[in-house]
């Protein structure tokens, strides 16, 4: 797992992308794992402060629930120019981490440890779509098809 800094090192273009879509719109889409295993989506905001990529819930909200239970999710730009998504593993963020943020005190927060970053977007020129993944320590994939 890697932090946004991480990412940003190790793949500046495509971290610049993805973020630039995060940053376009307010809400984006979490998918959580329920207690079942099967998914529960739900909006969410999403920031980035520091090395990080972080996110909240409200108090009692069954996503929070899902994330302390189960903590790998998926967080899904707001529709827009190029598919952008992020995935991995919500840590709580507690004592003084949480306190930095200056959030209300029963808000839940939490960074994301990402495993995965993919952009999907689409050459008109060549008429293809155009899928660009990232892994920590491997580099970005890129795809190419009609």
């Amino acid at each position: 797992m890697a932090t946004w800094l991480d990412f940003s090192s190790e793949a500046p273009e495509l971290a610049a992308q993805v973020r630039q879509r995060f940053e376009a719109h307010k809400t984006h889409v979490l998918a959580t794992l329920r207690r079942d295993g099967a998914p529960r989506v739900s909006g969410s905001e999403v920031e980035f402060i520091g090395p990080d990529l972080l996110f909240g819930s409200m108090p009692a909200a069954v996503k929070a629930a899902d994330l302390r239970r189960d903590g790998r999710c998926a967080i899904h730009a707001h529709p827009g120019e190029g598919d952008a998504k992020v995935m991995g593993v919500a840590i709580e963020l507690t004592g003084p981490a949480k306190a930095a943020l200056e959030s209300p005190p029963d808000v839940h927060n939490f960074r994301l440890d990402l495993t995965d970053a993919v952009l999907t977007s689409v050459d008109p020129a060549a008429e293809l779509l155009v899928i660009q993944h990232w892994r920590p320590g491997k580099g970005v994939l890129v795809t190419r098809r009609r």
